[in-house]
């Protein structure tokens, strides 16, 4: 079936030109789609390809050599300038998630190295990706390992592959684009800074164009080619395009007022380092060439900087990307010089009803008062929280079972490093930076069992199988004879993300001495930890008379930070049902996910009050979940000079570490251990 036609998609104004100006200049750095699912975006990236000029190699290199201008380090050369050639289109080479590393830079025939002497490199990915795409659908839940290496290439126009001792240097210059949904997770900060543009796609709300998309839709279905051959010359015109714009870019000059210009665009929007400059000057060096000029103007910076500094204005994990557009226009006005003429006033997409990638923060995600805001939005209660002081007033609500009984909202305290929790033993799940885990980076610390090819070759071990059978196979001077059954390959130990499944006290006596303010505060720190680290998060709250799962396990960290803070306290505690539905949580995932082994940490002061028998089953529960063998930490939140121990008592049933309240923080631990070693501070 022939690929769905670019200029048919409807809308999307925004990815189009992003798309458009990263093929006019791949230094740009690629292209980031962030959007909800079914929004076209795979669709277009694909559609792309189709318009990109066909390129000339060199025949028989596997590394995509220009017959014109070959690579003098290309591993199956050295070409001669003016090496015979074919043309073929450009490749577009899509990365799975599940790509191993080898697979992606390439990997070294280790028997044929050690048994003829030979560097025979197979070629991986990049190569294949080389002055073409390189598309990658849901990046965000790439390893992170990967997408560093992707993006070096793709910043350096080169790939490196250094094995055994070999080392392998190749051309990679590629169009990068990478797809996600926000809602399974984000990228880490430096990651997203190293994509070039980003765009934000969602689903038109325009019945009109809705219907417009599904006709479409339904038309190319029924007829791939004639519905492709209606938009082929609206293709072709729009590729001869892209290739004019190549053409005059080397042409476009930037003014050293254009320059300035960029320059106070990024510094009044504070972004880090000097990429977003870089970036923001090429983008609209390319938007010159594509709309047929010699010169960067006021214009071509406002789009370059829509497209280049929405991602690079993350100042907390949690921070939806986004740009101010009235800041933006400001800045420009302030920068445009005196003695230049006035710019022509050019509707850009989000004059023209399109999506535009600088939506401000109020249009993309929660607003300033999300997680770690340090407001406490309390609309049933009217007495500040430093006015309810007394416990027993703040409890009355524990004798009543009524679901909204006493209901209110308290917002976190802010958020501080947490301290290290981990699951004991090692594991063998996703790579992240919490447990330790058998994984496919990492240090050396054994060879895996023989048959089992996993992993990168291991040199000693591969020469130390073969050894003994050198005379069998008939070598009887210096050299090995190498087969098959020999490889061996590495066992590492690196780092695993785990599921880390909150089961968070949402009752009536957690609201006293406006201790959920604290417990929140605590929270929200550790989903801070688990974003660094790489984990899925869950959340199980209990309150009144029942426990739900606020939060079904998710990459998405944002989502359960956003969750926490709307979570309402109230009513009287059903311990029992919390870790019940933890456990039944716990079932489900361990199916869906069997390699990524889960983390509870359970948020109780301890009581139990809700339903007949609750100390009873809330102990069983506890003895039920115990035996499943889950890591699991209790996080005392009682206070004040009279205390129960309800807590540890829970810990000691649930085989927990028992972990109060006031020691989540590292710098409390780190206090906490100096005082009692008589170490100064």
């Amino acid at each position: 079936m022939r690929p769905y036609p670019f200029s048919a998609v409807v809308g999307m104004q925004d990815l189009r030109l992003a798309l458009v100006l990263s093929a006019i200049s791949p230094a740009i750095g690629g292209v980031l789609v962030r959007g909800e699912k079914g929004t076209a975006k795979s669709t277009m990236v694909r559609a792309l390809a189709g318009l990109l000029p066909g390129v000339d190699v060199v025949d028989g290199c596997r590394f995509s050599c220009d017959p014109l201008s070959p690579d003098p380090r290309c591993p199956d050369g050295p070409h001669a300038d003016g090496a015979p050639g074919q043309r073929r289109a450009a490749r577009l080479v899509e990365l799975p998630v599940g790509a191993a590393e080898d697979r992606v830079v390439g990997s070294l025939n280790l028997e044929r190295a050690l048994g003829e002497g030979v560097t025979d490199y197979q070629p991986g990915l990049l190569a294949g990706a080389h002055r073409g795409l390189l598309y990658v659908d849901e990046v965000n839940l790439l390893h992170d390992h990967l997408v560093d290496t992707l993006l070096d290439a793709a910043a350096m126009g080169r790939a490196t592959v250094e094995r055994e001792g070999v080392s392998v240097s190749h051309a990679a210059r590629f169009v990068l684009i990478g797809t996600m949904n926000p809602e399974e997770g984000e990228l880490r900060p430096q990651l997203l800074d190293r994509f070039g543009l980003t765009v934000e796609v969602t689903s038109s709300r325009e019945p009109e164009q809705r219907v417009e998309v599904v006709r479409r839709r339904l038309a190319y279905e029924s007829d791939a080619d004639g519905f492709a051959a209606g938009y082929a010359d609206a293709d072709t015109e729009l590729a001869a395009d892209i290739e004019a714009a190549q053409r005059l870019l080397p042409s476009v000059v930037l003014t050293d007022d254009a320059l300035l210009q960029i320059a106070e665009v990024c510094a009044a929007f504070e972004v880090d380092g000097m990429r977003a400059d870089i970036v923001t000057a090429r983008t609209a060096i390319a938007h010159a060439a594509w709309s047929r000029r010699d010169h960067v103007s006021t214009e071509d910076v406002r789009v370059a900087a829509r497209l280049a500094l929405p991602h690079r204005r993350r100042r907390n994990p949690f921070d939806a990307p986004g740009i101010d557009d009235e800041q933006l226009e400001q800045v420009l006005r302030d920068s445009t010089p005196e003695q230049s003429p006035p710019e022509p006033q050019e509707q850009g997409p989000a004059e023209q009803g399109e999506q535009s990638p600088g939506e401000g923060p109020e249009d993309q995600g929660p607003d300033d008062d999300g997680p770690g805001s340090g407001q406490r939005p309390d609309e049933n209660c009217k007495d500040e929280p430093q006015n309810c002081k007394d416990e027993p007033q703040n409890c009355k609500d524990e004798g009543r079972n009524d679901q909204n009984a006493g209901e209110r909202t308290v917002g976190a305290d802010g958020s501080y490093r947490a301290r290290l929790f981990t699951v004991t033993g090692t594991g063998a799940g996703a790579q992240g930076r919490r447990s330790r885990a058998v994984t496919d980076t990492g240090r050396i610390v054994g060879v895996r069992p023989q048959g089992v090819r996993e992993g990168g070759p291991h040199l000693l071990a591969t020469v130390r199988a073969a050894a003994p059978h050198q005379r069998a196979r008939g070598r009887s001077g210096p050299g090995l004879v190498v087969r098959s059954p020999d490889v061996r390959y590495a066992l590492r130990e690196g780092k695993e993300g785990n599921l880390v499944l909150f089961c968070v006290d949402a009752s009536g006596s957690m609201g006293a001495r406006s201790r959920m303010g604290e417990v929140k505060s605590a929270v929200l720190s550790l989903l801070l930890d688990a974003y660094q680290r790489r984990d899925k998060v869950g959340l199980v709250t209990f309150r009144a008379a029942e426990a739900q799962v606020a939060l079904p396990p998710t990459i998405s960290v944002e989502t359960a930070a956003a969750r926490l803070e709307g979570l309402p306290t109230g009513g009287r505690t059903p311990l029992a049902e919390g870790l019940l539905r933890a456990a039944e949580v716990l079932r489900v995932e361990a199916i869906r996910d069997p390699r990524r082994r889960p983390l509870l940490v359970v948020v109780t002061d301890g009581r139990a009050t809700s339903g007949p028998d609750a100390v009873a089953r809330s102990q069983a529960a506890a003895g039920l979940l115990a035996g499943t063998g889950v890591s699991t930490v209790v996080m005392d939140c009682e206070s004040g000079r009279m205390r129960l121990g309800l807590a540890a008592e829970l810990a000691a049933r649930l085989g927990a570490e028992h972990v109060p309240l006031g020691e989540v923080a590292a710098g409390s631990l780190a206090g906490e251990v100096r005082a009692r070693t008589g170490k100064a501070a």
